[in-house]
């Protein structure tokens, strides 16, 4: 049996007059800048299908931006994200590509920069009624729909990592709801994304760290 949430009949709460267009890119954005240490200095839009079609009629691009500023769905300063960002000092910019079409119709490629030099793209497809799909994290493919709190793991396909992870949050009565590990070759870069069904302590990315094949820690809260 198939059940339907609410949400996908009224929608989520937001400004602008789509919820693949303005509410799903504001999900999309709002979880990219939770990938990185902030605070960031630079992000760079790369719109693809509709997003790239229609970003300025619907707001596509405030939306974007408000996101990365760290505002919900529903927040009025949204429609002041191109303002406020000038005035924080982020550089931003937005660039439409009609060329790739084996993509997602709602889909961006975030490229950010941090003022320590970080750099990290993230790719997001907006899937309609505000919900979201993380496909790309830098090359490596990946799934995060951002329903729940996640610790994201970025470590070397090595034994032993995957077990250090799930240990560091057993020891903190962290209850998994979901894990998954993406990887593009065996042996190199991975990504572990643990779901949670509850907050994650903010202090588990410190502890994850202390393994020496783990590269960064990303803690979003949702």
């Amino acid at each position: 049996m198939s059940f339907i949430s609410v949400f996908d009949v009224l929608g989520p709460n937001m400004i602008g007059p789509s919820s693949s267009h303005t509410a799903g890119a504001a999900v999309i954005a709002y979880l990219a800048q939770k990938m990185i240490n902030g605070p960031l200095r630079r992000v760079d839009f790369t719109l693809y299908g509709s997003f790239a079609k229609t970003y300025r009629g619907h707001g596509t691009d405030r939306a974007l931006l408000g996101g990365i500023l760290g505002f919900a769905t529903d927040d009025m300063r949204i429609r002041e994200s191109f303002e406020i960002a000038r005035e924080r000092g982020l550089e931003f910019s937005f660039t439409a590509n009609e060329k790739e079409t084996e993509v997602h119709p709602n889909t961006v490629d975030i490229a950010m920069e941090n003022e320590a030099g970080q750099k990290m793209v993230v790719r997001g497809e907006s899937l309609g009624g505000g919900k979201v799909r993380i496909v790309r994290i830098n090359q490596v493919r990946v799934e995060y729909t951002g329903e729940y709190s996640a610790v994201i793991v970025i470590h070397q396909d090595k034994p032993g990592v995957v077990a250090h992870i799930t240990k560091c949050l057993s020891d903190r009565n962290v209850n998994i709801a979901f894990m998954r590990l993406f990887r593009e070759k065996k042996g190199e870069i991975a990504y572990s994304i643990v779901e949670s069904d509850g907050s994650l302590p903010e202090d588990v990315a410190k502890e994850l760290r202390q393994n020496e094949n783990v590269h960064d820690v990303m803690v979003v809260q949702v």
